[in-house]
């Protein structure tokens, strides 16, 4: 069972007090190990576990937590491209009734977020609704192309994406799409101005 992994800071005690403790899968991570032809996977069977990226989410979708969950690591010694690479190569999963989830924010700058008015609804400053609407373009016409070069969106992207760690989950998923899949945008809110909650479902 991976422990619970409390990787945040300055946020309220209820958040540290979580416990997930889903099961993992140990025959299920050594074949994603297995099957990466091109990209030398390791597994991490003790030092990590799943950490908010992945508790946050599924504590709302299985709260039994009676599901087995295998956490992925972003390597950042990788380059934008090299992520669609290690995506191509747990495509398989998805044909093997394993569901994947991408979990993140397009938008995610925590630095100017707008504590003032974090209870307004939809709350977006003017960059952040501009990246906003032009990723969910990009994400609806397939245009991966484009969001894996993200920093050729617009200028307003350095604000939206400081950091890639929130925003390369999307790319995996966008990367297991195929073309006669459908994608349905929802949740397509803003919090604290510099933050969207954008998710998306493929099927």
């Amino acid at each position: 069972k991976p422990k619970t992994i409390h990787d945040f800071g300055g946020f309220p005690a209820e958040l540290y007090n979580v416990q997930y403790n889903a099961p993992g899968n140990a025959t299920l991570a050594l074949k994603i190990k297995e099957n990466a032809c091109n990209n030398d996977i390791k597994l991490d069977n003790e030092q990590w576990g799943l950490d908010h990226g992945a508790w946050s989410v599924l504590k709302h979708l299985y709260p039994k937590a009676e599901i087995p969950v295998i956490q992925m690591s972003l390597d950042y010694t990788k380059k934008m491209s090299d992520h669609i690479s290690i995506a191509k190569e747990i495509d398989w999963l998805r044909k093997n009734d394993v569901l994947v989830i991408g979990s993140g924010n397009i938008v995610h700058n925590l630095r100017i977020l707008d504590w003032k008015n974090i209870n307004k609804e939809n709350h977006a400053f003017d960059w952040t609704r501009n990246i906003q609407e032009k990723v969910n373009t990009l994400i609806t016409n397939n245009d991966i192309n484009a969001l894996v070069r993200y920093e050729n969106i617009d200028s307003d992207i350095k604000l939206a994406v400081p950091t890639p760690e929130h925003y390369l989950p999307m790319l995996y998923c966008m990367a297991l799409r195929d073309e006669n899949d459908d994608i349905k945008l929802f949740n397509d809110k803003a919090v604290g101005g510099s933050i969207t909650m954008t998710s998306f479902k493929i099927g």
